[in-house]
């Protein structure tokens, strides 16, 4: 595996003059939880739908594994083993909790074309969807319906859909987003725990969780990167301060 499973080189996107992310040089390590962070409107989703090809970059370049991925489509990204996670819970409601991770198995063997047919069709799957749910602490509520789970339940429920799917990379869209404290500790721990042997990108508002399992944080403001290191690193960095940090104590104070 290569040091770097991740680069972008001066990637850049811009909307009708306006410039959301701005010739981002970004280095990712393999086997590494590294956080994106920064105000809102800095620019972390846009560049998360450059790596997936949701936009298409104005300039610049992607690199996966080392090569050259700026022009792969989407589901190309995907079956190279990049797969992302939204800010919002993305499962299939009227599907039981098994028949969602079921989905995400049918995907990674070639029938997502029929993961909508009887479960008959990949009853082989099922003891490996259940060592999923199992590894999510989700295996007791394998024949609820996913509408059903508590909303920190779905998101992990997503994650086990998303390892179901065989990632090298996940890219984790705000996984913490509008969880109270039990749920953001439980899912600061599957990702702690799902990071074995991947690596993970993620954005995250949460500096608590952002300090506790983050190996490295790049910080984003306007488009442009502000600042790169550790937690420690970044904590004591004055721009971050004043830009992303200090805004949320003085934010906090005056709350």
């Amino acid at each position: 595996m290569p040091e770097f499973i991740l680069q972008t080189e001066k990637l850049s996107k811009s909307f009708s003059g306006f410039v959301a992310v701005d010739e981002v040089s970004l280095k990712v390590k393999t086997h590494s939880i590294h956080a994106l962070i920064g105000p809102n409107g800095a620019g972390k989703t846009t560049f998360f739908h450059l790596l997936t090809k949701f936009h298409r970059p104005t300039s610049g370049v992607i690199k996966y594994r080392g090569a050259d991925i700026t022009a792969l489509a989407p589901e190309r990204i995907a079956r190279k083993g990049m797969i992302r996670s939204f800010q919002i819970s993305a499962v299939f409601p009227r599907m039981t909790v098994l028949e969602n991770v079921l989905a995400g198995l049918q995907r990674k063997a070639g029938m997502s074309y029929r993961f909508l047919s009887p479960r008959q069709k990949a009853s082989f799957l099922v003891p490996q969807a259940e060592e999923l749910l199992e590894q999510v602490g989700l295996l007791d509520f394998a024949h609820e319906y996913a509408s059903e789970l508590p909303y920190g339940y779905k998101r992990a429920l997503e994650l086990a859909t998303t390892l179901g799917m065989d990632p090298e990379l996940m890219l984790l869209d705000e996984p913490t987003q509008g969880m109270g404290i039990e749920d953001v500790s439980r899912v600061t721990q599957l990702i702690r725990e799902v990071s074995a042997g991947r690596t993970i990108l993620m954005v995250e508002h949460n500096m608590n969780v952002v300090s506790e399992i983050a190996d490295e944080i790049t910080v984003l403001t306007r488009g442009r990167i502000l600042a790169n290191g550790t937690y420690e690193e970044i904590s004591r960095n004055p721009a971050v301060l004043e830009a992303y940090m200090g805004k949320a104590a003085k934010e906090e104070k005056g709350s």
